[in-house]
């Protein structure tokens, strides 16, 4: 019960101002479908800190510790670039052809790869050697932190200039890869 106590607690507070929240609040205002994008999250984090609490140690061993940066940094670049494409009415939305469930789903598992709730996954199934009960507590944790946030943006986003918002979110991505390549930040 420790085990997921304290994984859950250590994830949600350590998601509060993170990219995924970020991202949360544009995958809401771009889709404005609460439960497929909180249920995306909620599958993509699940696979994401199962697979960190069982791989992470392996990963970290088998990448030198500057290549694994530059290659979550330059990760980055993609995200930001998806986050100035406007949405268009009709079949031309580029997101509809996965719609909210999938675009979330791969995009919360990718932007997770390397992020500091999946290391202290990593860190947290090594102190407790506990795999479930980190996995079930960083998972809740990390929808304790963003369900709100989809749920502000989703409230928010027939309100919201989505222009400067996605530019801002693009310049928040970039320079979240810039900090990540140059190892400054968590």
């Amino acid at each position: 019960m420790e085990a997921f106590l304290v994984s859950t607690a250590v994830v949600a507070l350590a998601e509060i101002g993170d990219k995924t929240q970020l991202l949360a609040l544009v995958l809401a205002a771009r889709f404005r479908k609460p439960v497929p994008i909180s249920l995306g999250i909620l599958a993509a984090t699940s696979a994401n800190h199962a697979l960190a609490g069982a791989f992470g140690q392996f990963l970290a061993e088998l990448m030198a510790p500057d290549v694994l940066r530059w290659v979550v940094g330059l990760s980055f670049l993609p995200m930001a670039a998806w986050a100035l494409i406007p949405d268009k009415d009709g079949h031309g939305r580029v997101l509809d052809r996965y719609g909210a469930f999938i675009a979330t789903t791969i995009a919360f598992f990718l932007v997770e790869i390397g992020d500091k709730t999946q290391i202290a996954t990593v860190a947290l199934a090594a102190r407790f050697e506990a795999l479930w009960a980190v996995v079930v507590g960083t998972t809740l944790g990390l929808m304790l932190a963003n369900v709100p946030a989809v749920v502000l943006g989703d409230a928010l986003a027939g309100r919201l200039p989505m222009t400067p918002i996605r530019a801002t979110a693009a310049a928040m991505f970039v320079a979240i890869g810039v900090l990540t390549i140059l190892g400054i930040g968590g």
